[in-house]
């Protein structure tokens, strides 16, 4: 699966101009960004999150951690980490663990932080460990242009 169906139509949708670059299989981020030969903040890894309201993608470069406390102040929510049942169940079209940033694709409310809204171009997951998907910085602000965004990570 070169790129989960879900992602190529929610690109073509939206008119983003994509290239999809294949590497050797891997499931950690910063391993998939020394794989595909590209800096790892230019490589968006997404995290899914949760609570009783519902669920959140936090899309943060793969250099980062995620500062919970930080990203919970920002959104309002006490929202934790999504058990892998879940993330398998929303990302249905994806492999487990290769989640895209485009969580509306997939109904679910995105937030970005701002690292990522300053780079020249993004790399993000096309669905499963294989495949990456390369946008500009410019197609990857306009994919996030109406989602919450702030700063919430830190280089890990």
């Amino acid at each position: 699966m070169p790129i989960a169906s879900t992602v190529e139509e929610y690109l073509e949708e939206h008119g983003i101009r994509y290239e999809v670059i294949k590497h050797p299989r891997s499931v950690s981020s910063s391993r998939i960004a020394e794989a595909a030969h590209v800096p790892g903040d230019r490589v968006a890894k997404s995290v899914l999150l949760a609570d009783e309201s519902g669920y959140v993608v936090a899309v943060l470069p793969s250099t980062h951690r995620l500062d919970l406390e930080q990203l919970c102040g920002k959104i309002a929510r006490n929202v934790n980490f999504a058990g892998e049942q879940t993330i398998t169940q929303i990302f249905a079209d994806c492999d487990p663990g290769a989640v895209p940033p485009l969580g509306p694709a997939y109904n679910v409310e995105t937030i970005v932080d701002d690292s990522l809204l300053t780079e020249p171009e993004i790399y993000f997951e096309a669905g499963d460990h294989e495949a990456l998907v390369r946008v500009s910085g410019e197609e990857f602000r306009a994919l996030m242009a109406d989602r919450p965004h702030g700063q919430f990570s830190f280089r890990a």
